[in-house]
């Protein structure tokens, strides 16, 4: 039987099955990621991003009333959108629910309206847009769409496979439209991830019924006992890591959170209960040497528990266990403090000192993340309001982070958010040192605008996979040096690579070279460069200051 109509129960499963088909395909999306770096980018940006929405259609229950699920897939996605992927995912939801929200059911032609309204409203929230990118795919998929109901067909059976198969079509070609894509041998990951949300959509038609939990918790099973077997293939992390550091060190909230940011980056299900001068700390990893060894940076390691989930698939472990519920009272956000000021900064950064070093400058506040993770438009929203300030500048600090940054700024109403485009962390450090307490909030976006041109940057780590970029031939565990443009190096040893990299950085212009040094850098290494940076180019000061990031051995500017 032909169905020609989809009423408000069909479009919920429908849009939890292309969440749950997304979440599953989610690692393998991220694999198509042009730079093999080692962080998650678009699948899990894209994944987090609709489970922000799910979490709130999930919370309506099973109603009836499209306007409220459309208000929950369109405010979900967008206040949980991450990373420029995500973004535009959730524009193309908000365009989309536009158009159906006043609707009991929806035909064919409806839906084809809902496509070009979500086409145009995922274009116009892109300052510049890009072809063969999910902009692209969308488009190819709107496309087909209105082809379709204009011939005359109005059977979701045949609609809905053909503008799949179009918008596929379209995805395989992107590498046509863009060199760098077909040079690395894939397609755009964020045009695959959109098509994949679609194949979710219709197996929910075909009578799929979506697995929440399995959204909402990817590593949850399946129903029925777990077999050790099935375990194994399930556990991305496989040993569970506790301690307790006893330290005399300051360990504030902010402290806190930058230890959490390099934990999860390593890991997933960090807790950190601080008590007094005890800090108790819980992580799954596939390295607990970096777990312990970040412990070790705050004190002295006591009761150190270290279980293979894999052969003890019961661990929960006793902090995770005794503290999860203290920790989610502890973050609860808080209300503005400190002095009501005309002007505030915000900044993203991921390392406790670069972290501190935004704060020295004169940051209101820190939201921890940046290339490891990126922060979504809730939790900038989150930081504003953190803030006692009438205007608030917003650092973004990376590329993948400023769409989420501008979506929030649309969003504000109670405060004057201003997102000065600072691609990485020199750019934002180069733009708090402008800042000019006694100018106007436009006279300083327009003076920190331009001085962040002035900085020449580079990001030091290694390659998780063999690629070609920039003609530059990659193998997996490669040092590399990308810079503001792309690939400037690639060779085995990471000062070596760092410095070969100043060489193209660095010209008659240049008077202050700065090294920021990762957690995984040791400040031997680091002091070594210096002193070779140094020697190198005489001309320059040469700083070198801990960062503590994670992924990025060194960080590079060059001013």
């Amino acid at each position: 039987m032909s169905i020609t109509t989809i009423n408000t129960q069909l479009l919920r499963k429908m849009f939890l099955c292309g969440a749950e088909n997304l979440s599953s395909n989610k690692e393998w999306i991220n694999e198509l990621n042009v730079f093999p770096v080692p962080d998650g980018d678009t699948g899990t940006n894209m994944t987090m991003t609709v489970v922000s929405a799910v979490n709130e259609v999930t919370a309506l229950g099973d109603t009836d009333d499209m306007k409220a699920v459309c208000k929950a897939i369109s405010s979900g996605s967008l206040r949980g959108a991450r990373g420029n992927s995500g973004v535009i995912l959730s524009q193309l939801f908000r365009g989309f629910c536009k158009i159906v929200r006043d609707h009991q059911e929806v035909d064919v032609p409806l839906v084809a309206d809902a496509f070009d309204k979500a086409v145009e409203t995922a274009y116009k929230a892109v300052m510049k847009p890009k072809e063969g990118t999910i902009l692209t795919v969308a488009k190819g998929a709107a496309v087909k769409s209105r082809e379709l109901a204009d011939n005359g067909v109005v059977e979701f059976d045949t609609y809905i496979p053909e503008v799949i198969q179009y918008a596929e079509s379209i995805l395989a070609s992107t590498p046509d439209m863009l060199p760098v894509l077909k040079q690395a041998g894939v397609v755009d990951s964020g045009g695959q991830g959109l098509v994949q949300v679609l194949k979710g959509c219709y197996e929910a038609f075909q009578g799929k019924e979506p697995n929440v939990e399995l959204i909402l918790h990817p590593e949850a099973q399946g129903e029925g006992e777990k077999t050790r077997e099935s375990a194994e293939v399930q556990i991305r992390y496989a040993y569970g890591t506790e301690y307790i550091v006893e330290t005399d060190k300051r360990f504030n909230s902010k402290t806190e959170s930058d230890m959490r940011t390099y934990l999860d980056s390593i890991g997933e299900n960090t807790i950190i209960f601080v008590e007094d001068n005890k800090i108790s700390v819980h992580v799954q990893t596939n390295d607990p040497g970096l777990a312990v060894q970040r412990g070790l940076l705050y004190g002295q390691l006591t009761d150190v528990e270290i279980v293979n989930i894999r052969l003890h698939p019961e661990y929960t472990g006793s902090i995770l266990a005794a503290h999860t519920e203290e920790r989610a009272e502890e973050e609860v956000p808080q209300t503005p403090s400190g002095e009501h000021k005309d002007i505030g900064i915000i900044a993203v950064a991921a390392g406790d000192g670069i972290a501190e070093i935004f704060r020295g400058l004169g940051a209101d506040y820190v939201i921890s993340g940046g290339q490891t993770m990126n922060p979504s438009t809730e939790d900038i929203l989150n930081a504003v309001d953190q803030v006692n300030a009438d205007s608030v500048i917003i650092l973004p600090n990376n590329k993948n982070i400023i769409m989420a940054a501008n979506q929030a700024a649309n969003m504000d109403h109670e405060k004057n958010l201003i997102v000065i485009p600072t691609k990485n962390i020199p750019q934002g450090i180069t733009a708090v040192i402008n800042f000019m307490p006694d100018q106007d909030a436009e006279a300083n976006r327009v003076n920190m605008t331009e001085e962040i041109g002035h900085v020449s940057s580079a990001e030091i780590t290694y390659a998780v996979r063999d690629t070609m970029i920039d003609d530059v031939e990659i193998r997996e565990g490669n040092m590399m040096a990308i810079g503001d443009k792309g690939i400037l190096n690639v060779g085995e040893d990471t000062n070596a690579v760092a410095l070969e990299a100043l060489e193209k950085m660095v010209d008659d212009s240049t008077e202050l070279i700065s090294i920021y040094y990762g957690a995984d850098t040791s400040e031997e290494d680091a002091q070594t460069l210096q002193g070779q940076a140094s020697e190198r180019f005489p001309s320059c000061e040469v700083e070198l200051q801990s960062g503590g990031q994670p992924v990025y051995y060194y960080i590079l500017s060059a001013e």
